[in-house]
């Protein structure tokens, strides 16, 4: 169970891409005088403010944010490393008296700013070099091997980028639990939470979401999403390349694939991922939230109601 409303000082609120979370989050930041830390694989990178959906100029105007924009896209990047800034962050703005809301979609990373998940230690060389060539020449092979050693973590996934494959199989042939595992089970219980916090699942009817997905989607290209990614520095690192966007829109300027190609596997790809956030949502020791047809700051109202 989560801890008595009163206690918690740190509001962890998870949510699928394209509802309106970035929002929520700043009208609820407003309303508690809170400040906010990305939970978002990709919402870390610089010069991404298109493809990773970061929050406007206005929302971070708004209420404080921390961890968005801040790695190099060049520069490759862990959960591991995320962990360590996040409670950093965390820690630094309870130091000063505030509350902290940490949003995000990605499970794993939300897990891993509030505490409780243990990291396998580094990986071993040889292991890691073996893995890498399989992934180079048949990731196919490299996606079979990690469904037959572990279902589970094969369907919770996203088995489309060879990294997150790749590391969960480095995990499990050293004998551990890949950290997916651990926060599939142990997202929402509180064992090992670093403070007391108070746990909010966003939800949204499926329909209304798939729309927004598909005129999200489209909303990007307006806004310049292609010249974004034609203006990032090379070479990428293997997790930016794996964003969903990146890779379609560099075979666009490379004129190996054309535009409404790209928006179609754009959409596929994200609808993917959604599904895969819903798993996630439908498994929760967590407040659903409705959101479905209200205004931010109606859900935040809600929120703060149900934390005082």
């Amino acid at each position: 169970m989560a801890e008595p409303a009163a206690a918690a000082r740190v509001v962890a609120l998870f949510g699928p891409t394209g509802m309106g979370k970035s929002e929520i989050a700043v009208a609820l930041a407003e309303s508690l005088d809170a400040e906010i830390v990305s939970a978002d694989s990709m919402q870390l990178y610089r010069g991404l403010p298109i493809v990773t959906n970061q929050p406007s100029g206005e929302l971070l105007a708004r209420a404080p944010h921390h961890l968005v924009g801040v790695v190099d896209p060049r520069e490759e990047f862990s959960v591991v490393r995320y962990a360590d800034l996040a409670q950093t962050a965390v820690d630094e703005v309870l130091g000063r008296g505030r509350r902290v809301i940490v949003a995000g979609g990605s499970g794993l990373y939300l897990r891993a700013a509030l505490g409780g998940l243990t990291f396998g230690g580094p990986p071993r060389a040889a292991r890691r070099a073996r893995l890498e060539a399989l992934a180079a020449d048949d990731p196919e092979a490299l996606r079979e091997r990690l469904r037959r050693a572990d279902p589970t973590t094969f369907a919770a996934i996203d088995t489309d980028n060879p990294r997150r494959v790749l590391r969960a199989l480095e995990t499990l042939d050293g004998g551990g639990r890949p950290p997916l595992a651990q926060a599939r089970d142990e997202l929402w219980s509180t064992a090992g939470l670093r403070h007391p916090t108070r746990m909010f699942a966003l939800d949204v009817d499926r329909g209304l979401l798939r729309g927004r997905v598909e005129e999200r989607v489209e909303e990007m290209l307006r806004r310049g999403l292609l010249e974004e990614i034609a203006a990032l520095p090379q070479p990428l690192s293997r997790t930016v390349a794996q964003a969903i966007g990146v890779r379609e829109m560099l075979a666009v300027a490379a004129g190996e694939l054309s535009l409404d190609d790209a928006l179609v596997s754009m959409k596929a790809r994200t609808r993917g991922y959604v599904r895969r956030q819903l798993t996630w949502l439908r498994k929760l020791n967590a407040d659903i939230i409705p959101t479905s047809a209200r205004p931010p700051e109606s859900v935040a109202c809600e929120i703060a109601r149900r934390l005082s």
